[in-house]
């Protein structure tokens, strides 16, 4: 069966922008009430209770309060950027969710109906190059406050994001060497005729979701807010349906970074590899199944950012820097590096790139993981501030322990 074009396309792609970008919206709006149960639960208190059966209407009373509060409009900022600063942030948030395909093809008597909303040729070129316009929404509402503490959350979002954004492009580089495509479609189809590419992958899989959690300015890399310190960052003099759009960014790209996570890592929509239910002929029970399966995956590490921001501690700024260009950066090079001299060796070889190969990539990931691993618990790769002392002050240090 072909694709739809034409006029039922054209319908198709309406219905399912409509559809898509509610449910992402309404998703988003229920787990702000989601993080803080669970936020509750860990801290042994009860959260949000009262508003709605358990709380479910604790979203929607936040949402009024926001829109009938005042807006302030500081009287020393650029008006026109403040204003436009909130719709830069918020809008590539939910670009970069159109070329991620969230289920295998629906059947129509007009053709196959993509799920996603525009399947292009290019699309990880396509998020690549849209998510990393996020950056300017929070430098310019740093920058358009006039305000020293906006600033400062500004710049250092701005080297935080771009920082993170190089590693994690690097990451999805073997990604793209064993799929041998960049259009998401046909990587969750490589994956589903092969293998998940957590497995032979799984550096470039560590690499990416610390990034992820780096580019979406969570714990413990929320470093551009650090309330403790800058007040709320960037957004220090935003109010109203403004202060909220940057939460809802916030919320969008943790979202975003999820289904890119389980598109390239995971298998998308696929069930398990090699199962015929996710492979052609296709049917709406395979359409509903897959996307029964899709945000399964893709609720899964939306939970574990909340798991991880009411676990860890955040990163002093100068190590967060440390970690994404001594350490991100060169480990991305170097594995992308790695699996590409892998795969030639693996296809010269006569092996090929199916499970014999996979699980030889394996095998090379589980070695280079436990010595990155062991570098990283003995402290010779990242170290904390008492690593950073001078070796003759350590040195006087530990005899001065010594001698008393």
């Amino acid at each position: 069966m072909q694709p739809i074009t034409g006029t039922p396309f054209l319908i198709a792609s309406a219905i399912k922008i409509i559809v898509i970008f509610s449910m992402i919206m309404g998703l988003v709006a229920l787990w702000t009430l989601v993080e803080r149960r669970l936020c509750a639960f860990m801290q042994n208190r009860l959260g949000p209770n009262r508003v709605g059966p358990q709380g479910l209407l604790q979203p929607a009373a936040d949402g009024l309060k926001n829109i009938f509060k005042e807006e302030t409009l500081p009287p020393f900022a650029d008006k026109a950027l403040f204003m436009l600063a909130p719709m830069l942030s918020f809008t590539p948030a939910l670009m970069t969710f159109c070329v991620i395909p969230m289920a295998s093809p629906l059947p129509t008597k007009w053709g196959l109906v993509s799920m996603a909303i525009a399947d292009l040729p290019v699309g990880f070129l396509f998020i690549l190059a849209i998510s990393s316009l996020g950056v300017y929404g929070i430098a310019l509402a740093g920058w358009s406050s006039n305000n020293k503490y906006s600033l400062l959350g500004g710049l250092r979002a701005s080297a935080q994001l771009i920082s993170y954004e190089i590693a994690m492009g690097l990451a999805a580089v073997s990604v793209l060497i064993l799929a041998g495509n960049i259009t998401p479609h046909e990587i969750i189809t490589r994956q589903h005729d092969s293998f998940w590419f957590a497995a032979p992958l799984f550096i470039a899989f560590f690499v990416f979701l610390v990034a992820a959690f780096a580019e979406t300015n969570r714990l413990p890399f929320d470093m551009p807010e650090a309330e403790s310190e800058l007040i709320a960052g960037y957004h220090t003099e935003y109010s109203a349906m403004k202060f909220s759009m940057f939460f809802i960014a916030e919320y969008a790209n943790m979202l975003t970074a999820s289904a890119l996570l389980v598109t390239l890592f995971f298998g998308g929509w696929d069930i398990f590899p090699g199962l015929s239910v996710s492979a052609p002929p296709w049917s709406v029970t395979k359409t509903l199944l897959t996307f029964g399966a899709f945000w399964t995956k893709t609720l899964f590490f939306y939970g574990l950012y909340i798991w991880v921001r009411w676990t860890l501690p955040r990163f002093r700024f100068d190590q967060l820097m440390d970690l994404g260009w001594k350490f991100m950066l060169p480990l991305a090079l170097g594995f992308a590096m790695v699996t590409a001299v892998a795969a030639w060796a693996l296809v010269a070889s006569g092996i090929g790139l199916n499970h014999k190969g996979a699980l030889a990539l394996f095998g090379l990931n589980v070695v280079l993981a436990i010595a990155l691993f062991y570098g990283l618990d003995k402290g010779r790769i990242i170290g904390g501030a008492g690593m950073r002392a001078r070796p003759e002050l350590k040195a006087g240090i530990v005899s001065h322990l010594g001698a008393d």
